[in-house]
């Protein structure tokens, strides 16, 4: 938070792996330094319903068989907040939910509650990024603008990294294309932090 404030960054958002604990204490923190703060969450999104317990066929993540996909979701006013604390709680709550222990959503769930929340496509285990390295393009189009057309075309980002891993650069220029392809507006980020409770995204910038 210090760095960022000698940075002169107007805004930092919190998106921890599957939870929003430390929401409050980062809200808090900000407003003390200036900053405003941009609650989110990075969701594991299951691989058809969340009541089931179904890995991902084609998808791998650290040399291993991947159990879910990743989804950033913000929060754009009080009823995204609100809505992001039932979906989070929900996950929790549903033990058909937890897969090897990770609280998971689903699209249907995305349905009922997405007012007022902004969504990322995510890291490379996200679900297009997921498809697209995948080779499964087509599929992964139509997950695009099935999203697109959910949350609207002011709410939903197609997600750019880059720390250095080869896929995320593969799935770059694969991503970009989509992104072009379908008129789906870019976001670049970076994280603050990696590791087991998540990442802080530091920046981010609309190409």
């Amino acid at each position: 938070m210090a760095k960022a404030k000698r940075l002169n960054m107007p805004a930092l958002a919190l998106t921890d792996h599957g939870n929003m604990f430390g929401a409050l204490n980062f809200e808090k923190l900000c407003h003390k330094n200036g900053i405003n703060p941009i609650v989110g969450e990075e969701f594991y999104v299951a691989y058809g319903s969340h009541t089931e317990k179904e890995d991902v066929p084609f998808a791998k993540a650290g040399g291993h068989k991947a159990h879910y996909f990743h989804l950033v979701l913000l929060c754009e006013n009080q009823t995204g907040y609100e809505n992001m604390s039932w979906l989070s709680s929900r996950a929790f709550c549903d033990e058909n939910a937890l897969y090897y222990g990770k609280p998971r959503i689903d699209f249907e769930m995305l349905k009922e509650r997405h007012e007022g929340l902004i969504c990322l496509s995510a890291c490379i285990q996200g679900e297009i990024p997921q498809y697209l390295l995948a080779g499964r393009t087509e599929e992964a189009y139509d997950i695009a603008r099935k999203y697109k057309e959910l949350f609207g075309p002011d709410h939903y980002y197609i997600e750019l990294q880059d720390h250095g891993i080869p896929e995320q650069k593969i799935a770059a220029q694969k991503l970009i294309k989509l992104a072009r392809d379908l008129d789906i507006p870019m976001v670049v980020t970076n994280d603050i932090q990696r590791g087991r409770g998540g990442a802080g995204r530091a920046s981010m910038h609309r190409l």
